[in-house]
């Protein structure tokens, strides 16, 4: 597939979610994007140690959940316990940290496009990248458009395309340093997402006569999404899902 035949998706991406309207990476959050039009979400997902994909953030638990210490420690049943709500405000508490099949489901029941961001556990990076791919192959299997896989890092998504090579990949770095072509043309990626602050008219050019696309993240002003949209590139990710409306 090329890039043109593969790249079905909306402008606008709510980040983890549901922005900054609800906690990340969770149901209440794919809701909240709902809630506001978003028609595509991006959400993060890594294993537990019993090979479950879940969606979470961090390495570990203690930031979004009332848990400690590294998610991937845990079996699921475990993780399956904790709350992931009550952080953010008391009206989530008892919010679960949800299974990737639980959010193929919600997502294809309410028409929500898809980037899952593959987010290894330090050390698993090639196990996640193939476990998730694999499972996101299998969850979204006849739906269109499939999910974007996407990762900062090279070794899952190198996993991700030996697994599932016909779904679509992204590479996302906040650098770019030399070298960075050749990486998206090894991988066979179909997009670039890159730090917004990075993106230049004549990137976006060269992105184009590469037959690449370009999600830029993570961008909160409307004024400078509306800018960068103006300019040319394919999907705005972003926290200001009540403030940058989809058309």
């Amino acid at each position: 597939m090329t890039p043109s035949q593969t790249w079905q998706y909306p402008q606008l991406v709510a980040h983890r979610g549901g922005g900054s309207l609800a906690p990340e990476n969770t149901l209440s959050a794919l809701r909240a994007g709902t809630q506001f039009g978003y028609k595509m979400a991006e959400y993060d997902v890594k294993l537990s140690k019993d090979g479950v994909a879940i969606l979470l953030h961090d390495a570990a638990l203690d930031r979004t959940t009332n848990g400690k210490g590294a998610a991937g420690d845990l079996d699921f049943a475990a993780l399956a316990t904790l709350d992931a709500g009550s952080w953010f405000a008391p009206s989530f508490a008892g919010e679960a940290i949800p299974t990737l099949g639980a959010i193929a489901r919600y997502t294809q029941a309410v028409g929500m496009a898809s980037n899952i961001e593959i987010k290894p556990t330090p050390g698993l990076e090639t196990v996640t990248g193939m476990r998730v791919a694999e499972l996101a192959q299998t969850l979204w299997s006849g739906v269109s458009p499939p999910p974007l896989l996407s990762s900062f890092s090279l070794e899952s998504l190198r996993a991700a395309k030996q697994a599932a090579p016909s779904l679509p990949r992204g590479w996302i770095t906040d650098t770019l340093s030399a070298g960075w072509q050749q990486a998206l043309a090894e991988l066979e990626c179909v997009s670039l997402h890159l730090k917004h602050t990075l993106v230049t008219k004549a990137l976006i050019a060269e992105l184009r006569n590469q037959g690449l696309r370009l999600a830029v993240w993570t961008v909160n002003d409307p004024v400078r999404a509306n800018e960068l949209l103006g300019w040319g590139v394919d999907a705005v990710i972003t926290d200001a899902i009540d403030r940058i409306h989809p058309k």
